[in-house]
């Protein structure tokens, strides 16, 4: 199966495949300044520099069975990633921008960061408590967890309005995955799509206008990699939205943050023979 890597300009309507590989690359987010992304793959991570695309190995310390689960902080200085080396479930941690030793953020696992608050001070993630998924929050620094969902079948995906105002994610209930919105303190719950799609992964635009997201098939169940699926993008206060493009794909497409910091670029993974 080959991966390209591959960046959509909105005002254009253009797509650049950045790179094409036969490793399987997931979940691109872009490194401080834009001009590299970074991608997961077989447990590692990779900085791919556009100027000349190439896999370059980036230093995890002991965390080497990665999921497509990281992404960086505002001030561009670390990166989370969720790991299960140490801990046989996913564990976040934060590691130096540049490479490095691991330092454990949460306590509980399972938990799959998927988010920084702009101010870098908290992260959001989705975690199992028990039989179910829900949304929690923690200092990034480490330290006790808050639970901001409940009572969902399962959620995951949550990622941060840039004002900080309200976190986006996907949730499961009465049999339908759609997208939500919450405070950061748990109270304004708000259901964003209602719709036949099977709704996942909502990533905010950088300049508060936008939410990307993944549309699976009616019906689909979890978030499968391998199916002909959709990106669509809905106005940031909610609203109709429209397909952007179709493409094979899923799972690793665009789990994680991918806007650029211009919000008008983000890239994300397709698959393909």
């Amino acid at each position: 199966m080959r991966s390209e890597l591959v960046v959509y300009d909105l005002g254009a309507e253009t797509q650049e495949i950045v790179l094409r590989s036969e490793h399987h690359i997931e979940a691109p987010n872009w490194m401080p300044g834009d001009a590299a992304l970074l991608v997961n793959s077989n447990g590692r991570l990779f900085r791919v520099p556009l100027a000349d695309p190439a896999l370059e190995a980036v230093d995890t310390g002991f965390a080497t069975g990665l999921n497509n689960d990281h992404g960086i902080s505002p001030d561009g200085t670390r990166i989370a990633i969720s790991d299960k080396t140490e801990t046989g479930q996913s564990c976040i941690y934060t590691i130096p921008i540049g490479g490095g030793a691991p330092e454990r953020v949460t306590a509980e696992v399972p938990s799959y960061f998927h988010g920084w608050s702009p101010d870098g001070a908290q992260l959001a993630y989705a975690g199992f408590r028990g039989a179910e998924a829900e949304i929690f929050t923690c200092p990034a620094a480490g330290g006790p967890e808050r639970q901001i969902t409940f009572d969902f079948d399962h959620c995951d995906g949550p990622d941060y309005t840039p004002d900080g105002a309200w976190i986006w994610f996907n949730g499961e209930m009465d049999g339908a995955v759609d997208l939500w919105r919450v405070r950061p303190d748990g109270t304004g719950l708000e259901r964003m799509t209602s719709d036949d799609s099977v709704n996942w992964f909502p990533h905010p635009s950088p300049d508060g206008k936008h939410v990307l997201y993944l549309a699976y098939p009616p019906g689909t169940e979890g978030h499968p990699a391998d199916l002909d699926v959709s990106l669509r993008l809905m106005p940031a206060e909610g609203g109709d939205s429209r397909e952007v493009l179709p493409l094979f794909g899923g799972q690793g497409t665009i789990n994680v943050p991918c806007w650029a910091s211009d919000a008008r670029r983000f890239a994300f993974v397709r698959y393909g023979q």
